[in-house]
């Protein structure tokens, strides 16, 4: 049996970036630190957190007057922010960029007199964070036949944006719907989507034409991990998503030569690491990386925490 794994795979920058500012702020403020929300959807990432010092809640009225506070990579409405600032809770914001830019172009659009369309899935914490960001009308849909069916004040004022685990391809026919009733409308330029989740989704078509069986790790509450699973099952291969190695299935192996393996991009690398010495023990005898692309984006940190990571540059020269 021959192991072939996806290139690129599990984290982004955004969520290393995310965590990275989490254990930073562990190191610059000492624990307890809260963070609202998971700060990536991954239960793995989050209990190693916890162990350290973190407490995850939903509602900042869980948090302690003074005590240091994280936004999670997902982002927040407006709403929550303007409670962290009636509380004075000193917040660190680990919101992704590529969501705050949509956030930017939402609120843009807004001030422009257009409703804006939010291309997402309902209740998923980034597109509640999107809705809470741009003042005005927003209609939230996830469909053609959504897009078919939207009933607006005026056709010709109307702008889209979409969440940004989304990919282009997951977006294509609703924006060509939405195009087709509103020829006026205006949205973001494709380069905009968010590149990690089309270079995931790109990579596990190219993996799922080589394999016949294909393993996703990923949680179940986050959405770009569903959707590879999504992807491989479309193209005709059995796919599972799988927290880890121990949720692996034998019986799924039987009869395989080919498994193709990937991770979401909230995922670390060792969960992917631990599959495959489980994969091993199956009779695995051939690890292989598919050629994909490199990813070279880093993001920047928060000023607060800017100056934790210079003093650690520097001590490290």
């Amino acid at each position: 049996m021959q192991v072939i794994l996806a290139q690129p795979r599990g984290f982004c920058a955004g969520v290393e970036r995310a965590i990275d500012i989490v254990e930073r702020a562990l190191r610059k403020y000492g624990p307890p630190i809260y963070v609202r929300h998971e700060i990536v959807h991954n239960k793995h990432v989050v209990e190693q957190l916890r162990a350290k010092g973190v407490v995850f809640v939903e509602d900042l009225d869980e948090v302690p007057p003074g005590v240091v506070t994280i936004f999670s990579a997902h982002g927040v409405a407006r709403s929550v922010e303007d409670l962290a600032a009636d509380k004075d809770l000193p917040v660190i914001d680990a919101t992704c960029p590529l969501v705050s830019k949509v956030h930017i172009e939402g609120r843009k659009y807004a001030a422009q007199g257009r409703e804006v369309i939010l291309i997402g899935h309902a209740g998923h914490p980034e597109v509640e964070g999107t809705v809470g960001q741009i003042p005005g009308t927003v209609h939230v849909i996830s469909t053609a036949d959504d897009a078919r069916a939207l009933e607006v004040a005026d056709p010709d004022k109307l702008a889209y944006v979409t969440q940004t685990t989304l990919s282009l391809d997951d977006t294509r026919g609703v924006v060509d719907a939405l195009k087709e009733r509103f020829p006026s409308i205006a949205g973001l330029d494709t380069k905009d989507i968010c590149y990690a989740t089309q270079n995931r989704q790109r990579a596990v078509r190219v993996l799922a034409e080589q394999c016949d069986l294909l393993l996703v790790v990923g949680a179940a509450n986050s959405s770009n991990s569903n959707r590879l699973r999504e992807i491989g099952a479309l193209m005709g291969v059995p796919s599972y998503l799988i927290n880890d190695a121990r949720e692996l299935d034998p019986a799924w192996l039987a009869g395989r030569q080919k498994v193709g393996v990937t991770a979401g991009a909230s995922a670390p690398e060792v969960l992917v690491e631990g599959l495959i010495d489980a994969l091993r023990a199956h009779g695995a005898d051939e690890v292989t990386v598919l050629e994909g692309v490199e990813e070279t984006v880093r993001f920047r940190l928060p000023r607060e925490l800017q100056d934790e990571a210079e003093a650690e540059t520097s001590a490290a020269e």
